[in-house]
């Protein structure tokens, strides 16, 4: 079994959202955020990024920069485009989970941010996952930004500065 971490090719990107809509069978929007998420992509408003396994991606990460970008929805405190972006849509398949790989995503998902010019990343957690919370706090997201209600579930905004 070979591992692999990186930026998403456009190919990939389609197999991972294929997956996703497979797998949320019925609800539309994940055929829109598919979309979305690919055109942000292929436009440089975010950059996504894949965990393969022998060349099948079974997990992702996006880092949105735009906060015209509907997951971030004008906030500038999540992603501003010059210095702040934000860690999005951190899935992998439940086979995978516990072992490291979103955590070794993360860290390259940083990298590049840095490397971008990006000093402060922001993630968000619905409040009642108390599990994720705790491994963001652990990855050193710990400066609380905010909390919002979105679709009637209170979300939580950590930073961590670059």
């Amino acid at each position: 079994m070979e591992w692999s971490y990186g930026i998403a090719s456009l190919p990939g990107l389609e197999r991972i959202w294929e997956k996703n809509i497979e797998n949320n069978k019925g609800d539309e929007d994940w055929v829109r955020w598919r979309k979305e998420y690919i055109d942000y992509h292929m436009s440089g408003k975010s950059k996504s990024f894949l965990v393969s396994l022998d060349g099948e991606p079974v997990g992702e990460g996006t880092l949105l920069f735009e906060p015209e970008c509907r997951a971030i929805d004008g906030r500038a405190l999540l992603a501003d485009g010059r210095t702040t972006a934000n860690i999005n849509a951190l899935r992998i398949e439940k086979a995978y989970e516990g072992q490291g790989h979103i955590s070794r995503l993360v860290k390259l998902m940083e990298k590049h941010a840095g490397e971008a010019g990006y000093q402060r990343l922001t993630i968000g957690v619905e409040a009642h996952m108390t599990r994720n919370l705790g491994i963001y706090l652990h990855w050193g997201y710990d400066e609380f930004v905010m909390s919002e209600v979105e679709d009637g579930t209170l979300v939580l905004y950590f930073a961590k500065n670059l």
